[in-house]
């Protein structure tokens, strides 16, 4: 466990393993600790590395601040520097995928590979009035309500369904951290930040080689607008997974962590067949 200082804001990561460097970034309500599950596959043999956001897990918060992606675009460039990462393969999902796109726009250099889960290229007016409604329920501080509000559209509903044991745990989970008051301010932060995050115009300037995962029933983020992104950036490759949703990670870990590192580690990008 290590953090680094930002204008006298303290940020967590993880610098685990050896070998070729990847960096994982979290989606909207995730930190550090969302990841236990791939960490010993992803550090086997890669370097792996994670971070938590402003406003997430053990990154300190930005208490009655509104900002944009960019200060965690920054914070992600502020790591780079502090472990002198002359280069690194990034892996984002949702949110992180976000700040993924931006920092592969601002320092190419810096990308070798890029992986993309379930991200678009701007928030859209559906997804937009969705994150109103969980700011409309994390103001009336009910871990029920939040948890019902964003929650459920998040797993395709066939999980959801086929899953109720493991389902009634996360909310049995989920509940007190929705019912803290400090937590839905966070989220609240972390969901306005997301509000004018528009890369359409810049978005074809990426250089890295990218993967786009899609989820055939991610409601969130749908097909279509993950489909914008794969025509968007020039060195794109664009898969989609049937059945699962938004969080297609925990839907499908095996296929997750399969195309991370299959894209990420193969030698070369280029075949004369």
């Amino acid at each position: 466990m290590s953090h680094f200082w930002i204008n006298e804001k303290k940020v967590f990561y993880e610098d685990e393993g050896s070998g070729k460097p990847i960096v994982l970034l979290n989606g909207i309500m995730m930190s550090t600790r969302s990841w236990a599950p791939f960490v010993d596959t992803f550090k086997a043999n890669n370097r792996l590395i994670r971070v938590d956001f402003f406003d997430q897990g053990q990154t300190d918060k930005l208490l009655g601040a509104t900002y944009t992606h960019q200060i965690q675009v920054d914070l992600l460039k502020s790591l780079f520097d502090h472990l002198k990462l002359e280069q690194a393969s990034i892996v984002g999902i949702s949110y992180g995928g976000e700040i993924a796109i931006q920092f592969a726009i601002q320092h190419k250099s810096k990308v070798d590979r890029l992986v993309l889960f379930n991200t678009a290229a701007y928030t859209n007016p559906w997804l937009k009035d969705i994150g109103r409604a969980w700011m409309a329920a994390g103001k009336t501080r009910d871990g029920e309500a939040y948890y019902n509000t964003a929650i459920p559209v998040i797993y395709s509903p066939l999980f959801y369904e086929t899953n109720q044991d493991w389902m009634q745990n996360r909310r049995k989970v989920l509940v007190p951290v929705f019912s803290n008051a400090l937590f839905l301010d966070q989220m609240e932060r972390l969901t306005q930040s997301s509000e004018s995050y528009d890369v359409r115009n810049t978005i074809s300037t990426i250089e890295a080689e990218t993967l786009i995962v899609s989820a055939e029933e991610d409601y969130l983020t749908p097909v279509d607008n993950q489909s914008y992104v794969a025509k968007a950036i020039k060195n794109s490759h664009w898969v989609k997974i049937p059945g699962a949703g938004h969080a297609s990670m925990y839907e499908k870990p095996l296929l997750f962590s399969t195309l991370c590192l299959g894209f990420i580690n193969a030698k070369d990008t280029k075949y004369t067949i």
